[in-house]
């Protein structure tokens, strides 16, 4: 698909994925108006940036946002930050799946979704039946497109990283050339490198439901 000048907005642009992901859309000729929509503003400065100031429970209140050309949702936490299941499910599924609404509703074409590995709407583990039921319900809708990116443990610098996860990021660049086989899509990634495979699948257009696993993710964002 020929690049054409192109609109996009990112959720959870002060995340790990989204500001990388923002980074990068930033700097490519191909978009050449970038929004955010979050509870506080992305700490950079462009002409072709745009911010939205708001809860994701008054998101509706910016429905002219998702009128972009693709949407990426990087909406995400933790049980332990959320405090409860309860409110994990809130960030983690209906948010996203509000956003995806309003795009829809909006006429975007595309809409992009980092959920995790192992996400199945019939899983007996609560993290990850969530995660796939955000998937199933954000398939659902009528958009051209929407692609899942299903990483595994994601590495890069956070704001309040537990102890459990910093070991394991620590432990990941000697673990993964150990993962080989079937373990290989169990192997960490990069956040920058999600966020260049997004951009990269971004670029390509909508084509259907599509689900993108580690291991391609970590080949697109090499």
């Amino acid at each position: 698909m020929p690049d054409a000048p192109r609109t996009a907005l990112v959720l959870g642009a002060t995340g790990l994925v989204g500001g990388h992901l923002l980074d990068l859309l930033l700097v490519d000729p191909a978009w050449t108006r970038v929004l955010t929509l979050g509870r506080r503003p992305a700490a950079r400065d462009s002409p072709k940036l745009q911010q939205h100031v708001v809860g994701f429970d008054r998101v509706d209140e910016h429905a002219e946002a998702f009128a972009v050309d693709a949407v990426f949702c990087c909406l995400g936490t933790t049980i332990k930050a959320a405090g409860s299941q309860e409110e994990f499910r809130r960030v983690d599924h209906d948010y996203p799946v509000a956003a995806a609404r309003l795009a829809s509703g909006r006429g975007a074409p595309h809409f992009l979704i980092v959920t995790a590995l192992g996400a199945d709407a019939g899983s007996g583990v609560f993290y990850n039946r969530v995660k796939g039921e955000v998937e199933r319900d954000v398939s659902a809708l009528p958009f051209a497109g929407v692609t899942i990116a299903r990483p595994s443990l994601i590495l890069g610098e956070r704001t309040g990283r537990r102890t459990a996860e910093g070991v394991a990021q620590t432990l990941a660049p000697i673990l993964n050339p150990l993962l080989v086989g079937p373990l290989r899509r169990y192997r960490a990634i990069r956040a920058e490198s999600i966020a260049r495979a997004l951009v990269t699948l971004a670029r390509k257009g909508p084509a259907g439901v599509r689900v993108v696993e580690n291991d391609e993710l970590a080949a697109l964002g090499a």
